[in-house]
């Protein structure tokens, strides 16, 4: 580590403690940058990255709900405007109850660069609560969501700050989030995207995470002259990202064999079939039930419990070629990494956000695999929130085939800035660097051009 960076930490540690997620997402960051430092002093001298790393704006807000029993609830609310030099904030809200300060600092630094690779106007936010919408009623979900709007509403708008979706916010939580905005502006807006189909919503954007992850694999594959046909994959993650993740591998030949939630894990060596998928959506959407009850429904697959405080998780420690970490933050240590490697694993491409550790990442590196990061990898999700900012604002609808196609399109270019990036810089594939770099660049010119705001 540079002396840059080991200043630039020490600094950001004594700023922002007790937010190690956030720690993480810089660090990455920044020794991906000590590189353009060297060539590009300018920015360093203007302060560029120290500016991103602190946020435009942070809103904190209570947000107290009535449960179906009439008991009050209080909950906590967030929004973190990060960055806007390029476009409006843009990026998910996440419910959850390890939502915090500190993650969704990371997550919306993170979006910054993401946003930017994606090659569309769009600016870094994130947002959320520590509600948990597991277990709720609808009602209950709809009351929370109104109350939560009713102080974000302030703070967003089509040209200001554009939320999506994210973990425990689907479709149902956008239709009741947007309900309650159009009432409180008296406008019919573009403000929110994953909406409805049937009332400003884009077809593919469901599915988009997932397919630009395995996209983004494809592309990886391909500079090795290899396809994902007959490849089998691990998949972490049972909600939309791994859902459609496992569709498209299907569809381009490969075989996944693994899905998990919060409790354990399947192992289906026989894979996961269209069929089988469809179970996995009715079980998870609908019915909302646990992934243990595939393996109860599917006599091919094992299924097996897993713990946060077990030293690795064993999902990781399969034979595989490829591997799509779609779950959450951190879900890839060190070990899992090794284990990974061990098997046979040559191709990551991470459809979450973060979920490698820092330790996690070098063995990857070290190991000269295929090692796609999140912030290029699953940036499908927010591109083609990017397309349906644009029908929004044409009032047009383009078909499915259509936003596929310029979804597609958007992963290739993004695959093909991180190679240049990390070939400009010395580093040859070397994804992380290629990325953050990429990334970087835009929003740092930007805001050169803008003076000192």
């Amino acid at each position: 580590m540079s002396e840059y960076v080991k200043t630039l930490m020490s600094q950001v540690k004594a700023k922002n403690p007790s937010e190690p997620e956030f720690h993480q997402a810089v660090q990455e960051v920044a020794e991906s940058l000590a590189l353009v430092f060297e060539k590009h002093p300018e920015y360093r001298a203007t302060k560029i990255l120290e500016r991103i790393i602190e946020p435009e704006r942070v809103i904190m807000f209570r947000v107290p709900w009535m449960d179906d029993h009439g008991g009050i609830q209080v909950n906590r609310g967030f929004r973190i405007e990060m960055n806007s030099a390029i476009g409006p904030y843009k990026g998910g809200l996440r419910f959850h109850p390890s939502v915090n300060l500190g993650i969704l600092k990371f997550l919306a630094f993170e979006q910054v660069f993401k946003d930017s690779l994606t090659t569309l106007p769009m600016g870094g936010g994130k947002g959320g609560s520590d509600f948990d919408p597991k277990g709720k009623s609808d009602n209950e979900v709809m009351r929370f969501c109104q109350s939560f709007m009713n102080e974000l509403f302030r703070h967003i708008g089509p040209n200001t700050d554009v939320p999506a979706g994210d973990i425990g916010v689907g479709g149902r939580e956008i239709g009741f989030l947007f309900g309650q905005y159009k009432k409180l502006r008296n406008e019919f807006s573009g403000v929110f995207t994953g909406k409805g189909l049937n009332w400003g919503g884009s077809l593919i954007r469901p599915e988009a995470t997932g397919y630009g992850a395995v996209y983004f694999a494809a592309e990886m594959l391909g500079t090795r002259a290899e396809t994902l046909e007959g490849k089998a994959c691990l998949v972490s993650g049972s909600g939309n990202v791994a859902q459609y993740t496992v569709e498209k591998i299907n569809q381009l030949g490969g075989k996944a064999v693994t899905l998990s939630d919060s409790n354990g894990y399947i192992y289906d060596e026989e894979g996961i079939s269209p069929k089988k998928l469809q179970f996995v959506m009715d079980l998870k959407n609908v019915r909302r039930g646990r992934i243990e009850e595939y393996a109860e429904k599917f006599k091919s697959a094992i299924y097996k419990p897993t713990s946060l405080s077990a030293p690795f998780n064993p999902l990781w420690n399969h034979k595989a070629d490829c591997a799509f970490p779609s779950a959450t933050q951190n879900e890839i240590n060190e070990k899992d990494a090794r284990n990974l490697v061990k098997n046979g694993v040559y191709c990551v491409s991470e459809g979450a956000n973060m979920p490698t550790t820092l330790e996690g990442e070098k063995v990857f590196l070290d190991a000269g695999i295929l090692y796609g990061p999140g912030k290029a990898a699953n940036a499908g999700g927010v591109a083609v929130s990017g397309l349906e900012m644009s029908q929004n604002s044409m009032r047009l609808t383009w078909s499915r085939e259509e936003v596929d196609q310029r979804l597609h399109q958007i992963m290739k270019s993004i695959h093909k800035t991180c190679v240049e990036m990390a070939e400009r810089f010395g580093t040859p594939g070397n994804y992380v660097n290629g990325a953050n770099i990429g990334g970087f660049l835009k929003v740092a010119d930007a805001m050169m051009d803008q003076g000192l705001v």
